[in-house]
């Protein structure tokens, strides 16, 4: 892993975003000197790597950018009619996007507690829960979340996401997801300065 690789605008290259989401040995093999970050998490994508791909973009947004991307996922997994635990979790994860208050973040906490975090949906609030300063009670010493928690649970969203439905569909499953996720990246310009949208 380089030091010499290009940064992302937070000033961190792709080998310490690699490390930050312990992604696989598969991935590291297309870790080189020089090559942009938006570049790797391609090379990731075409070489099947998935669930790397989706670790490396999650680490890489802001808070309230990947929570959405979580979000959005769990609710294509959701179906039209999820059962009503399923319902309050993506309502409440919503409502937290909109809003990202202390109660917010809270309730969305509650509501993936209640179904035992099951489902992508339950990652998806567990996500938001995870983006606050702490962990505890309000009137409690702060208790923050370790690093990359949040992140982690938005990959294990995403990932399940993708993995719910037809499983000979689980790869354009997994590239319409991404695509998304990238989308996100792009609009919130996370890339270096000469990394434009297209990649490179």
């Amino acid at each position: 892993m380089n030091a010499n690789m290009k940064t992302l605008r937070n000033g961190k290259t792709a080998a310490a975003v690699h490390a930050a989401a312990e992604l696989s040995e598969e991935a590291a093999a297309f870790l080189k000197a020089g090559r942009p970050p938006r570049d790797y998490v391609e090379t990731l994508i075409r070489n099947g790597l998935y669930d790397d791909a989706v670790g490396f973009v999650a680490h890489v947004l802001a808070p309230r950018e990947s929570v959405w991307w979580a979000w959005s996922c769990a609710r294509d997994a959701a179906g039209q009619k999820p059962p009503a635990g399923m319902a309050a979790v993506l309502e409440a994860v919503r409502r937290w996007i909109v809003e990202p208050s202390d109660a917010n973040r809270r309730a969305a906490g509650e509501a993936a507690e209640a179904i035992e975090y099951e489902a992508p949906a339950g990652m998806a609030g567990l996500a938001a829960f995870m983006c606050g300063d702490t962990l505890g009670p309000a009137d409690a010493p702060p208790a923050p979340p370790p690093p990359g928690a949040a992140a982690q649970a938005i990959a294990g969203c995403i990932c399940m996401a993708a993995a719910a439905g037809d499983p000979a569909d689980i790869g354009a499953r997994f590239k319409l997801f991404i695509a998304r996720g990238m989308e996100r990246a792009d609009k919130g310009m996370v890339w270096a300065p000469d990394e434009g949208a297209a990649g490179s």
